[in-house]
């Protein structure tokens, strides 16, 4: 049978429309959203009755719910979810506006809430179907300049880890996905976003990061449409993976630093067994 997707963020370029290609290769049907739909006209007309597009800021939850309803009326259900919506901003932790903050926040976490939750009751009654929340590399890997980027990503973590628990009963899959570095138009912007810190003390700093994604934009290593279908062979394994990192570079740094968290937990062994109440008269507390 053919599944039915609902894929958010679709601009042409970028992972959303890697996703929605490799559905299609597999035969399947989806609903693509985007903020400017019209980009995408001529490239669905390809496809015929197989892809509707659809008109979405996934930061406005009447439009989540309009979205959602347009493309369970339209195909009959959505078999798979694709919160692949998001962008970043880099700034220092204590120099960024709160403005920025909480607008990163809304797209990349509220956002994927809001489509979740309008999605999973029509998986419920079902009983079965996918949601696949693209998080990235950062959510597991934090880095200096990208560090309210990275919160946004370690929140979608928690969540898809709690969610993959609660609804397994119930016929549904949940998969975490952490691209490293892949050649999408997510850095094209950089170029034109001086660095706004007010803070001089982290300005070079900013410089610096800005510097190497301008450098990076367009000799990225990663292949979103071979990380798509990297995700596609994911979800058909049995058991499939909790999450998926994608791309050498960001296994390589997903895994040292895991391990070193691991060490450092480790190392510190005693300290953190001394903070129980003592079980025995002869257990000593560390002061």
């Amino acid at each position: 049978m053919t599944r039915r997707w609902f894929i958010t963020g679709g601009t042409p370029g970028n992972f959303g429309m890697a996703f929605a290609e490799a559905a299609l290769e597999t035969g399947d049907r989806l609903v693509l959203t985007s903020r400017r739909p019209e980009e995408l006209a001529s490239w669905a007309d390809r496809y015929g009755d197989r892809v509707l597009v659809v008109a979405l800021d996934v930061t406005e939850p009447e439009q989540v719910s309009r979205a959602v309803r347009a493309a369970e009326e339209h195909f009959g259900g959505i078999d798979v979810l694709v919160n692949n919506a998001g962008r970043g901003w880099f700034g220092s932790i204590e120099g960024m506006d709160e403005s920025s903050v909480r607008a990163m926040f809304e797209l990349n976490f509220f956002a994927v809430l809001s489509v979740t939750r309008a999605v999973l009751p029509g998986m419920r009654a079902r009983g079965d179907g996918w949601i696949v929340n693209v998080s990235s590399v950062a959510g597991l890997v934090a880095a200096p300049g990208f560090g309210y980027y990275s919160a946004t990503k370690f929140a979608v973590e928690a969540v898809t880890e709690t969610l993959r628990d609660e609804v397994a009963a119930q016929g549904i899959s949940v998969l975490a996905v952490e691209p490293g570095g892949f050649r999408t138009n997510a850095y094209a912007g950089f170029a034109d976003e001086p660095v706004a810190e007010p803070i001089p003390e982290y300005h070079d700093m900013l410089q610096q990061v800005r510097a190497t994604f301008i450098e990076m934009d367009g000799v990225q290593p990663g292949d979103p449409r071979r990380g798509a279908r990297a995700v596609i062979a994911a979800m058909a394994l049995d058991p499939p993976p909790r999450r998926l990192v994608l791309g050498n570079g960001g296994y390589d740094a997903v895994i040292d630093t895991l391990e070193g968290a691991v060490a450092d937990i480790r190392a510190n062994e005693t300290l953190s067994r001394s903070a129980d109440f003592p079980t025995r008269p002869t257990d000593v507390l560390v002061p």
